[in-house]
């Protein structure tokens, strides 16, 4: 069922969404990797009532940006990592939120994506030797990306949309059914 809560979350998505597309056109906008992927779908499974709603809206939502960005080899890992990013969400953060909670759905969601998609990369981009030494320069080369992008990055943008949201839910009353059961 479509409501204003499930509207409101789903165009700040959309903004969060927008910020990633600015980043693709404007390459000095940002640093690289400061995007609010994992940002997205933390939000989206702590807010989302329905955990279909929950997964679909950000992965959707990143399609279509990916379709403007452009898609490549390992975009089912990507994606993987936005619903394992969802079920944090959904886990840590559905029922009780706290700035201390999201914090640590930010962290561990970057770290998740940081481990998982640098892992993948190594075992199927050819670039480094099948070995643990190869393995550890493959998360070498990706620590800057993490360090000073996707981890600062996520972390910023689950304050802007916990953030934004928990004012907006204070302002309007209507934003704030609690999530129901999955069905």
């Amino acid at each position: 069922m479509i409501t204003p809560r499930s509207l409101v979350l789903s165009g700040m998505i959309v903004f969060a969404v927008a910020v990633r597309l600015l980043a693709y056109f404007q390459p000095d906008a940002l640093p690289l990797n400061f995007s609010p992927v994992m940002a997205i779908a933390i939000f989206g499974g702590a807010l989302f009532t329905d955990r279909r709603l929950a997964l679909l809206v950000p992965l959707l939502a990143m399609f279509a940006s990916d379709l403007v960005i452009g898609l490549h080899a390992l975009i089912p890992v990507v994606y993987g990592c936005m619903a394992l990013g969802v079920l944090l969400g959904s886990g840590l953060l559905r029922r009780k939120r706290s700035a201390l909670r999201v914090i640590a759905a930010s962290v561990g969601g970057a770290t998740g994506f940081y481990l998982i998609t640098n892992f993948f990369v190594w075992l199927t981009s050819g670039m480094y030797a099948m070995s643990a030494a190869g393995l550890g320069a493959c998360y070498l080369a990706g620590l800057p990306f993490y360090q000073y992008g996707s981890l600062p990055g996520t972390l910023l943008w689950s304050g802007v949309l916990f953030g934004g949201f928990a004012l907006l839910s204070h302002r309007y009353k209507a934003l704030n059914a609690l999530p129901q059961p999955a069905r």
